[in-house]
Order: C-alpha cells, then structure tokens, then sequence
C-alpha cells in the first residue's frame, strides 16, 4: 500500500488479501509467497484456485512414465479434494509431478480428475479441472478449444515397430498400418494436419493407414504381436513398453518434436488471465532452476526440459480471456 492512503482502507484491503492466502495455505512450506490476489473467486480462475486452496489437474491411470496410479495407496484422511479426485499420494509420473509442483508454488493441494483424454482435448470442461498435464503438445487445434501454458518439456517423436519388422526408416511405412493415440498430435501428423506454432512440421510417410487406441501401451502392444505395422509415439512412451520386455525396436528416424503444455479450458466461465500468467511464470522458473530437469532425468532417464525452456510461449499468439 503507497503512503499517505487512508488507514482504514489499507487495513481493510490488508485483511482481505491475508483472508484469501489463509484460505490457500499460501504460507505452507514451499509455496510462492509472491502469489497473492484480490480478485473474485466467481470471476477469477487464479483467485478460484487460492481460495478453494486446491488446483484440479488431469490424471491418466496408465502411462508410463508420465502418470500412473500408486499401487496400494489410499486417499488423504485430510483433503480439499472432492470423492471424485484423487489426491496427490494416489498418483505419480513426470505429469503428476508438474501438476504438483505448480500447486506447491501455489501453496494450494494438488487434486487429480480422471476425464478420457478425448475429454480433456474436447474443452469444456464445466470447471471439472484447472489445468491438464498429460504431455498434449501444444498445437493450433487444440489452441481453437483450449489456453496453452509454457511447455514443460519437449519429446522427438519415432516409430516403433516389431522387432521382426523388415522397415528400418519412415519410407518404408508408406501405406502401412501406423497407431497413433486418439486426438492426439501423432494422429494430426499422420493425418498432415498437425501444426505447431513457431514449429516446422514435415510428414516424412506417405499414405498412412492411420488406427488410433485411447492410449499408448494397448496400441504398442498390438504392433509388437503384428496387428498394426507400426505406432508413431513419444520416445518416453515406447521406451517403457520395450523396458517393461514389450519387443518392439524404434526406427531411427524423429518424425516430429513436440511441446507438451498445461491446458486450460478456455470456455470457463472465469477469467483465466492471471491464472495463466502465474502457470507461464512458474514453470519458467522450474526450468530456470533446474527442478523441471531432475524431475525428467529421474522419470525418463534424459533431460527433455532444456529445448522447452527455449520455447517462445508469445509465438502462439493467444489472446487469454
């Protein structure tokens, strides 16, 4: 507060910001103490989340490593999150990890829903989540139904194939049967619609016969036993498979590199400004200290971060409401 305004109104404005950090544990342990607002939690997203003392992210049961459920754990005793999300002990993974690094700079609980990815993808959430990490790289569709946040990480993408298969590069797929997962960035690919902003993309198979699954691993698994020819996926994704003795090999061709990003629905009926400004700057600072970085090498093995930390976020040109 600048000097010389009234007192009364500086103590009632004081009150009202301790009000709402009080409600979002802003002054637990490793929280953004620099977060604060004094905005409506019915019109603001960023005020929501602080006041409600939780922010709801997206949770898939079965995608190794990014996100999976923990074996055996049961539900926090004590919780802001609601019976229909799961709280932070029950997942784990590199995306778990990004939604509940984001709610500790917060100072918030980290709460997961559990929405078919095509859910998620779709938009109009109805307020179900906050921000979904579940490695959907940023791209122009997406961006007609959906806010893109700083990526927070970015993953070569390559074909994976039997290891029987006669195919030893991208050109030898032409007219096969390659999987992709449903509503993602590999099926625009195949389907030469995919568009990254800032990205150059360049369909390297022609004439694809393109299956798509809900998920990876079942569409993995399908290529090692000959069902399909191929599956395009993250490098992460079909290493896990061929680790946990899936027999599959990968071509050594990158088809594409893509940027995984946090989305917010846009048809919210609040206000996602700020909200996304705070997630920008908070993941920013993540790669900035290297926190992002471990949390890769330790799921993945490898540093994805660095190339994403290099990504401009202004290059998608959205107009956040």
């Amino acid at each position: 507060m600048q000097p010389g305004k009234n007192s009364v109104t500086a103590a009632l404005v004081g009150i009202s910001i301790i009000a709402i950090l009080a409600a979002a544990g802003c002054g637990s342990s490793g929280s953004d103490s620099s977060t604060s607002t004094t905005a409506d939690p019915t019109t603001d997203k960023l005020a929501q989340v602080l006041a409600r003392g939780a922010l709801v992210g997206y949770h898939e049961a079965d995608y190794p490593p990014q996100s999976m459920d923990v074996a055996g754990a049961k539900r926090l005793a004590s919780t802001k999150c609601t019976e229909t999300q799961l709280t932070a002990n029950q997942v784990e993974g590199f995306d778990a990890d990004a939604t509940k690094l984001v709610a500790e700079k917060l100072g918030v609980e980290a709460c997961f829903a559990t929405p078919s990815w095509t859910e998620v993808t779709a938009g109009n959430w109805g307020d179900r989540m906050d921000i979904a990490y579940g490695s959907g790289s940023i791209n122009a569709d997406r961006m007609k139904r959906l806010y893109m946040t700083q990526p927070y990480y970015a993953v070569p993408n390559y074909y994976f194939v039997a290891t029987g298969s006669p195919a030893k590069h991208a050109g030898d797929l032409n007219g096969k049967r390659i999987g992709s997962c449903a509503s993602c960035s590999h099926e625009m690919y195949l389907n030469g619609d995919l568009e990254i902003p800032g990205v150059k993309i360049t369909l390297d198979v022609k004439n694809p016969k393109v299956v798509t699954y809900e998920t990876e691993p079942p569409g993995l698994k399908a290529t090692a036993k000959g069902a399909i020819d191929a599956f395009l996926a993250a490098e992460p994704v079909g290493q896990a498979q061929i680790d946990d003795g899936v027999v599959l090999r990968r071509l050594p061709d990158v088809a594409f590199t893509y940027y995984p990003s946090g989305f917010v629905d846009k048809s919210s009926g609040l206000s996602s400004t700020a909200f996304v400004a705070k997630v920008d700057e908070i993941i920013q600072g993540l790669q900035a200290d290297g926190t992002l970085a471990a949390r890769s090498q330790k799921w993945f093995g490898h540093n994805y971060v660095k190339a994403a930390a290099a990504y401009d976020i202004a290059t998608v040109e959205q107009q956040v409401k």
